[in-house]
């Protein structure tokens, strides 16, 4: 399914506009939700921009809805890097839910296709997208170890040993990586990309992506990584049109996340990284 079907042409939308405002409390609902984990905040600031929105543009309303609705699935439970049996499946359940919920939102109580996942573009890939794959491992190779040891970061993820706990973090980092391309990317961006343009709407996006990133454990100086890299993902899948693209991408860079964590909690597992592991 040609990915250009999903992506509405937004050039002559104006970066500023009273839309603007609903939008953008509704995102920030996620600082609260995600970044302080208080839905006491969380939850009135989302309702707010619901309200202001029904009286600045009924469309928008039901897309920022579509949203709310995820994010609320998502905030019902912890998002921490937490591999226990009972945690591994119920977080799967949870993020499952958050990204069924708004495609049948939008799918049959709205009866529209907005939200899609294009996983065929119908382009062929252009050198530059070929080169980033080569690149993305490289830059998280340079980067990440020494984020997550010098931050202490990987403390925010459980030491691992025994091949059943290894297997889990593994699954575990990718399946949310899949998981972020579905919801912040496919749903949340492809949403607000109705009603403003590429680079509004890719802003408003990342806010609620880096957001649950915190949560998840790229706390300290995290954000100078993940900003750049959630707005990345928006900008290229508004590029290539290629979900299968984007998470190709994400992929390949939670696969050095992973090495890194592995490299952090266990000296001399892996010594082809620059940032020798705490304790070694």
């Amino acid at each position: 399914m040609p990915a250009a079907q999903t992506l509405p042409t937004t050039d002559a939308l104006p970066a500023i506009s009273l839309k603007l405002l609903p939008a953008a409390i509704v995102v920030t609902s996620a600082i609260p939700l995600f970044g302080f984990e208080n839905r006491f905040v969380g939850y009135p600031w989302l309702v707010i921009g619901l309200v202001v929105a029904y009286f600045v543009d009924r469309e928008l309303m039901r897309d920022l809805g579509i949203i709310a609705a995820g994010l609320i699935v998502v905030s019902t439970v912890s998002v921490k890097a937490d591999i226990s049996w009972p945690n591994f499946f119920l977080l799967g359940f949870v993020l499952s839910l958050a990204v069924a919920v708004p495609f049948v939102i939008d799918r049959f109580v709205f009866t529209r296709k907005v939200i899609r996942f294009p996983w065929r573009s119908g382009q062929k890939w252009q050198p530059w997208e070929k080169s980033y794959l080569f690149a993305v491992p490289f830059l998280g190779w340079l980067i990440l170890p020494f984020y997550f040891i010098t931050s202490g970061a990987y403390q925010n993820w459980p030491a691992v040993s025994e091949s059943s706990e290894v297997l889990r973090l593994f699954i575990g980092v990718n399946a949310v990586g899949i998981w972020d391309e579905l919801f912040f990317i496919c749903t949340c961006y492809v949403l607000l990309l109705r009603h403003f343009p590429v680079l509004t709407a890719n802003i408003l996006q990342a806010i609620v992506f880096v957001s649950f990133l915190w949560e998840l454990g790229y706390q300290a100086w995290g954000p100078l990584m993940t900003i750049p890299f959630a707005l990345l993902q928006g900008w290229i899948f508004h590029r290539t049109k290629s979900l299968t693209y984007v998470i190709i991408v994400h992929l390949l860079f939670d696969l050095v996340v992973f090495l890194a964590i592995v490299h952090a909690h266990n000296p001399g597992v892996f010594p082809f990284f620059l940032v020798p592991s705490p304790g070694s």
